[in-house]
């Protein structure tokens, strides 16, 4: 499966262009860079099943996506801030937060899908399996190393990103 970086650099770089691109400049302080981040960071978290083996496969089906989409649209009518720990000070509003994360799982389940094997994404409903498992000709060895070429590229691309739009060599 693709390495960590890859889970988090992929919806990151995704959401940052749509905040960059997409969003008027007086709306941008409503989609703070805060979101941009917790899609990233919800881009790895299917990989949940990895510490707690009992979840074995059900974080990796697209019911997951769907439910946290579901529970932007019913937040989004209630504008509702979220209160978690230090987020609170941010103005972030939950309806966005959940939908980061249905940003960020789907494109996790995508990856995995795509790049290293097909899956049941229709789990428990379907048996189904989804993919193209680019990988499965390669050697276990080569296997590793296009992965770690993956996550070096996404790397060099979100760097290379971040300095042509937002300048940050200004900042060193």
């Amino acid at each position: 499966m693709p390495h960590a970086i890859t889970h988090i650099l992929v919806p990151l770089l995704l959401v940052s262009v749509f905040r960059d691109f997409y969003i008027k400049k007086r709306s941008k302080k409503d989609f703070s860079l805060h979101y941009v981040l917790i899609a990233g960071l919800a881009g790895i978290t299917p990989d949940i099943d990895i510490i707690i083996r009992q979840l074995q496969g059900y974080t990796h089906i697209l019911l997951i996506p769907i439910i946290f989409l579901f529970l932007f649209f019913i937040f989004r009518k209630a504008d509702i801030k979220a209160k978690i720990c230090n987020i609170g000070r941010h103005k972030l509003k939950l309806s966005l937060i959940f939908l980061m994360f249905s940003i960020g799982t789907f494109i996790h389940i995508f990856l995995d899908s795509m790049i290293w094997a097909p899956s049941q994404i229709f789990s428990p409903f379907f048996s189904f399996e989804f993919g193209l498992n680019i990988v499965k000709n390669l050697s276990l060895v080569n296997q590793d190393n296009l992965m770690a070429i993956l996550d070096g590229s996404f790397f060099i691309i979100w760097l290379a990103y971040l300095e042509l739009k937002h300048k940050i060599s200004d900042f060193i």
